[in-house]
């Protein structure tokens, strides 16, 4: 179980996370617009994933990394007893809390996509990105398992620490975070307790031969991380991943602590970048979302849409 602080506990629940033990669970901002019959997020417009069936979550609190653009509540951490719930209690925690979240739409039919609610009473996706490295939960690749066996899909966030982690789990997709070009931008920029960009290049190596749709995501900040296509493609190249997802750092949550609003750069910066990228590795510039300020590049070696 994880020890949180009386402050961060409230801060979290103040800010709509449900905890379930040493995870939590969050509606996103996307779930609630599908829900009222809205556009959806770029999961949606990349790879088939409707929003209000997806279930934002993480199965424990700790990070190893403090990064700059991170808009998750991070300056005050949890610590950990090493008391660990299974992965099936935790998982049947999290859909309740799911299910709590989004009954209260029922009562406003007026702006509710009333199939749409019913569809959401079914989740058919689990995004393990909510907040935390998720990795550092001992039974990830059992909780994976336990998604993927109640029939939904499984998207896994990390942050590339934890190379053994990399090598044993298998999510419908499995992403890694790529927040520098280099281990100077890495230091400054994921702000580690100690140096882990040698296993953070250890886990690009085994991405490589991973069995799930693979993809290198790039949270892009002006004056931070922004620049250096070629030093990114040649970090990418290691992992050989299907896709790479190049998106705007947006000033939000906590972030607007550590950076500027100028930080935060236009879709027609993010559009350049991915240009550059997509002409240095040979991937395809296959879509973009103007208003989530991201692009999709693909190597051509899985389609975009997931069989669901």
């Amino acid at each position: 179980m994880e020890h949180l602080p009386p402050t961060i506990k409230e801060r979290l629940e103040k800010q709509g996370y449900h905890l379930v033990a040493h995870g939590a669970v969050k509606p996103c901002l996307w779930l609630r617009r599908s829900i009222r019959g809205g556009d959806q997020c770029y999961k949606n417009h990349f790879y088939g994933i409707a929003s209000h069936r997806c279930v934002q979550m993480t199965p424990t609190l700790l990070c190893n990394h403090r990064c700059l653009h991170c808009w998750r509540p991070i300056d005050e951490m949890p610590t950990a007893s090493g008391d660990w719930m299974e992965p099936s209690e935790l998982l049947d925690g999290i859909l309740r809390e799911q299910q709590r979240l989004i009954s209260g739409y029922g009562g406003a039919p007026e702006t509710t996509d009333s199939a749409r609610l019913e569809e959401a009473k079914r989740p058919a996706h689990v995004a393990i990105s909510l907040m935390g490295e998720p990795t550092l939960y001992p039974m990830i690749e059992e909780l994976v398992e336990e998604i993927k066996g109640r029939g939904m899909t499984a998207f896994l966030v990390t942050n590339g620490t934890n190379p053994k982690a990399i090598g044993e789990v298998s999510p419908t997709q499995l992403y890694i975070s790529l927040n520098a070009p280099d281990e100077e931008t890495y230091l400054r920029v994921s702000n580690p307790a100690t140096n882990l960009w040698s296993r953070f290049l250890e886990s690009l190596e085994r991405m490589k031969d991973s069995q799930s749709r693979t993809v290198a995501r790039l949270t892009l900040a002006r004056g931070l991380n922004m620049k250096d296509p070629q030093g990114y493609a040649k970090l990418i190249e290691i992992a050989e991943p299907d896709f790479v997802e190049v998106k705007a750092y947006m000033h939000l949550g906590s972030s607007r602590n550590r950076l500027a609003r100028g930080c935060m750069p236009s879709h027609e910066e993010v559009m350049d970048f991915a240009k550059d990228l997509s002409e240095t590795l040979g991937y395809s510039l296959k879509d973009h979302v103007p208003l989530s300020r991201v692009a999709l590049l693909s190597r051509g070696s899985a389609k975009e849409l997931i069989d669901l």
